[in-house]
């Protein structure tokens, strides 16, 4: 039933949709209505429901312009969107696809998928305010593609989703802050803080299973992160790391060299 569940909010094309029926699993599932199957059985999701717009393109054609515009942010601010929305599907694709876990496992990635929920609601408002909607740009894939990648195995899916994907954000957060704040743009720099303090949290969760899943394979976990990064070929080409927020995440100084080098 709980994976049933979580099968029927991944498919759900309406992002509104999406997540009330979200909102109802958690519910649900924290008040112990929603027991783990007892015989689970995964089938494979290619592609999660998703909004027939945005138009998904190649990253190199995502519209970018400078934040000094309204057009500038309001680009920046739907390519966020879409991250969150991605984000949950990613979330609860982390709970679906391996399930033979402890169950602290699915409450985590649950939790976090109605986080990333509460962030596309944010970030939604704030395109309606400033008089756009999310679809109305060009987005990419990249987040799903990796997903697809990993989903035969959950040490690769920890570490490549939450710790190098979704961890970017923890980077790049502080600078788009920075100069959105210069323009004034104090409402999305709101939202943005909120982010931000979210997603240290989601990328702990993200290196404690990993962790979890290195240990029940007798892996290093150190050892096997920077092994990944070098087979996927995924580590930054510049800095600079938000050092602070990524220990706060559970990062070695060693994990963080070999992304930059």
């Amino acid at each position: 039933m709980f994976f049933a569940q979580i099968k029927q909010v991944i498919l759900e094309q309406s992002p509104q949709q999406k997540i009330h029926l979200l909102d109802d699993l958690y519910n649900r599932f924290m008040a112990d209505e929603l027991p783990l199957d007892e015989q689970p059985s995964v089938d494979r999701i290619p592609v999660p429901g998703r909004p027939a717009q945005p138009e998904l393109v190649h990253p190199s054609q995502v519209a970018r312009r400078k934040l000094s515009s309204e057009q500038g942010r309001i680009a920046l601010i739907h390519a966020i969107c879409h991250i969150e929305f991605n984000a949950i599907n990613l979330a609860l694709d982390a709970a679906y696809r391996f399930q033979d876990l402890p169950i602290d496992y699915y409450r985590d990635w649950i939790r976090v998928a109605c986080e990333e929920a509460k962030h596309f609601r944010l970030l939604e408002q704030r395109l309606h305010q400033l008089g756009s909607y999310y679809g109305e740009l060009t987005a990419h894939n990249g987040l799903w593609e990796m997903a697809l990648k990993t989903q035969h195995n959950l040490v690769e899916r920890m570490a490549l989703v939450p710790r190098v994907l979704e961890a970017r954000g923890l980077d790049v957060t502080p600078g788009m802050i920075e100069r959105l704040r210069e323009v004034g743009d104090h409402d999305t720099v709101q939202i943005l803080d909120i982010i931000l303090a979210d997603e240290i949290g989601h990328v702990e969760i993200g290196t404690r299973w990993f962790k979890y899943a290195c240990q029940r394979e007798n892996l290093d976990s150190q050892v096997t992160f920077i092994k990944l990064l070098k087979q996927y070929d995924v580590g930054y080409s510049k800095g600079p790391l938000h050092t602070h927020a990524r220990k706060q995440a559970g990062f070695s100084d060693q994990e963080m060299d070999a992304l930059t080098s």
